[in-house]
């Protein structure tokens, strides 16, 4: 073997042992993917680039709808994506090339018929290989080997497919480095699904850049590699290293199937060896293996063969063109029923779907005697002869693979009309509505069978002549609906002005007692009345007010008389008196003052004072900490903070009032420092701290300084006193020293003192 130039790849020729190292530990960290299978064909070209370097395009495509292993040289592939040149009949390696990354796309399924949907499942990514290789002119062939295995389990038309891999094989003649050639490229990407029963039909042609003339066959797929993943790169391992040289062998095809006919169609599939059309009808289910060569002539000379190994996936397709008709009725059939009554002009309603996919419609009606009525329109207005039924059919995209149709039956029946009248005895006075139908059928004097009122109040009947009671008032929307016993319908409407007077004025007042002020809303249960009509009432306090339920409030305690009057949008009039309904029943106002206005914790006692008004009996919540019947009670507050009181009190009626006010017991401290200590160990008055209640300071600081600004002392803890010493434990002398005190009081108000105290010995 030799290393050759690299142009945009990485070539090597690894030593046997450590490539056999490397691979034991692929094994190891990834043995499942050493033993999915996952390769569905591939194919390799070439470019000649001149000065005897090619640039190689190596296709793979891969089954990415299960498992299988990524494509070699992929992230996270358990090899890495190598091949093999061979040189003339030498069965020793030329050269292994690592190719480094694959360009991969995923692929989705081309479907030639536009109206066949592919199953779910179908998956396939294609792996694009590309590397330069310099191959000097030799005057014999190089072989551009690659083998993987495996193929899908699932195949249908070859022995063991699970266990059998693939070689993908470029042979670069001595003629085509002669004259600097350039492999033909296919133009289309190979069907992923083909559906049974459908023809095929599929463009497999290429394209030459030096215009060569192409011979298109079937030819045999190769095998290469195999199921031994103990030694994967072994000639019968997973990824065989280096790859095997030619001469290949082929696929063992199952009876029924072969290379000429891989999926067993009958006729057999062809291929056109100068177009590359692929006829053929598939008969069977499943997935098969097919090889497609071109041969490349220039001048009669065989200049090179371009191999595409490739599987197909034959599956069940459905039409997505369905064709459907608005309709009256459906038979049990299917047939679509229209009928059309008193009129001979019948206007088609196309709902069919999958529009984009129908390209030709048909409607044809069979009228007897050998005559036909016809319209290619969508939906067609067509003109029958006479009453009577006809039978006919809709057809979509006729004799082609996505058509569909429907049977239509259409019948002619006699016209039918709609109609009726109304009587009210008196427009004034709520009282039933007598209805007469006054409808028709030219079907004959007893054709209508079926009736049904719909009075617009929610309320329906299927009397021919009823009679209705409306509780509502309004314009009602009478409708009536006639069916006669050829089905045939007809609506008419009409609309009632519906607005008496209530005979009895009904109103409910929410409370007919209360204290003062009282609130009362008064809900009108007259009917039949709405927002149409003028309502108009007197509460008897001097105001009144135009609704049907209106609320108000009586300010003033007594005894008060209601007045309602009631006038119809028609001008009907209507009223009531009602004496006496509403009782206000006198209240007392709440109120007290407190002293002092501003207590505290050191002065947590408070003298309440009442000042409301007619009062007979009181009651004191004081915060939940205690509570009072007195008028005037006095309160000593536990705690500081908020303090909600709330008083409560009660007129002779038994009417109440109630005030709350919020009474801040203020939370203080009292600090004071001395002006002088002695600190001469006779137990009294030897150190020196301030004197108060500090509860709730914050952030206390005392510190002493002497007249040169030195810092001799400085706490934290009010409780905590100066010694008189230094800091560095030396007894001070008698004088003047300075004194500085900052804390926060509880609300957060800063506090700053400063002073002299005077040291005595």
């Amino acid at each position: 073997m030799q290393k050759l130039p690299s142009y945009g790849f990485r070539d090597t020729l690894l030593p046997l042992l450590s490539q056999k190292l490397l691979l034991l530990a692929i094994l190891w960290t990834f043995p499942f993917w050493l033993q999915a299978a996952h390769i569905i064909g591939g194919e390799i070209n070439y470019e000649c680039l001149g000065n005897d370097n090619y640039r190689f395009h190596m296709t793979i495509y891969r089954d990415c709808a299960g498992n299988g292993a990524p494509f070699d040289g992929a992230a996270h592939s358990p090899f890495p994506a190598t091949l093999t040149i061979y040189k003339g009949d030498n069965p020793a390696p030329y050269a292994i090339i690592e190719l480094g990354e694959p360009t991969i796309t995923n692929i989705p399924p081309d479907l030639s018929n536009p109206c066949l949907i592919a199953p779910p499942g179908v998956c396939v990514e294609e792996g694009v290989y590309t590397f330069t290789l310099h191959l000097p002119y030799i005057g014999e062939s190089y072989h551009i080997v690659y083998q993987r295995c495996c193929r899908n389990n699932t195949i249908s038309n070859i022995l063991n497919p699970g266990d059998t891999g693939a070689t993908f094989y470029m042979e670069l003649t001595a003629e085509a480095q002669q004259v600097c050639n350039n492999s033909p490229v296919f133009n289309n990407f190979p069907p992923i699904v083909i559906c049974r029963n459908e023809p095929i039909n599929f463009d497999f042609s290429a394209t030459d850049p030096d215009g060569d003339q192409l011979i298109y066959s079937f030819c045999t797929p190769y095998r290469g590699g195999g199921p031994d993943s103990d030694n994967t790169e072994a000639p019968f391992g997973v990824a065989p290293n280096p790859d095997l040289p030619p001469p290949f062998y082929g696929l063992t095809f199952l009876n029924l199937y072969s290379v000429q006919n891989p999926l067993g169609t009958n006729p057999p599939m062809t291929i056109d060896p100068i177009t590359g059309i692929i006829d053929g009808i598939p008969l069977f289910l499943g997935q098969f293996v097919v090889g497609v060569c071109i041969e490349e002539y220039r001048n009669g000379q065989l200049l090179s063969v371009t191999r595409r190994d490739f599987q197909f996936n034959v599956a069940n397709c459905e039409p997505t063109v369905v064709a459907q008709i608005q309709n009256d009725d459906i038979k049990p059939d299917g047939t679509f029923v229209v009928q059309s009554c008193g009129s001979h002009e019948v206007q088609f309603i196309n709902q069919s779907y999958q529009t984009n996919f129908i390209q030709e419609t048909l409607w044809s009606f069979d009228l007897g005697n050998g005559q036909q009525l016809t319209s290619t329109e969508w939906s067609p207005l067509i003109t029958f002869p006479e009453e009577g039924t006809f039978q006919g059919s809709l057809l979509l995209n006729q004799g082609t693979t996505c058509a569909d149709s429907i049977g239509i039956e259409v019948s002619i029946f006699p016209a039918i009309y709609a109609d009726f009248e109304y009587l009210q005895i008196d427009s004034c006075t709520p009282d039933s509505i007598y209805f007469t139908d006054l409808s028709v059928s030219e079907a004959g004097a007893n054709a209508i069978i079926q009736w049904d009122w719909d009075f617009g109040d929610g309320q329906t009947a299927e009397e021919q002549n009823p009679a209705h009671y409306y509780h509502e008032a309004g314009d009602m929307p009478i409708k009536l609906t006639v069916t006669d016993f050829n089905n045939c319908s007809a609506s008419t409407s009409q609309t009632l002005p519906y607005f008496p007077v209530p005979p009895v004025i009904i109103p409910a007042p929410s409370a007919e007692s209360g204290c003062e002020p009282l609130s009362v809303h008064f809900l009108n249960l007259s009917e039949p009345i709405n927002e149409a009509y003028e309502i108009q009432w007197d509460f008897g306090d001097g105001h009144t007010e135009f609704g049907v339920s209106p609320s108000h409030t009586y300010e003033n305690d007594g005894l008060y008389t209601l007045y309602l009057s009631i006038t119809s949008p028609l001008s009907c009039f209507t009223d009531s008196v009602f004496p006496d309904l509403i009782e206000v029943l006198p209240s007392p106002v709440a109120g007290f003052t407190y002293n002092p206005t501003q207590p505290s914790n050191f002065e947590p006692l408070v003298h309440f004072t009442d000042q409301s008004i007619e009062a007979a009996s009181w009651y004191w919540d004081f915060n939940g900490w205690g509570e009072s019947y007195l008028p005037n009670p006095v309160f000593e507050f536990p705690d500081t903070g908020k303090q909600l009181v709330t008083q409560i009190v009660t007129h002779l009626s038994g009417c109440q009032d109630t005030l709350s006010r919020i009474i801040d017991v203020e939370p203080q401290v009292r600090y004071f420092l001395p002006n002088a200590f002695t600190p001469n160990a006779d137990g009294t008055n030897d150190g020196f701290r301030g004197a108060g209640i500090m509860n709730g300071a914050r952030e206390f600081v005392l510190q002493i300084w002497d007249r040169y600004g030195a810092l001799l002392f400085e706490t934290h803890d009010p409780k905590t006193p100066w010694n008189g010493y230094a800091p560095n434990g030396q007894m001070l002398p008698p004088g003047n020293y300075l004194v500085t005190v900052r804390y926060f009081e509880p609300r957060g108000k800063e506090i700053k003192l400063k002073g002299y105290i005077v040291l005595i010995r």
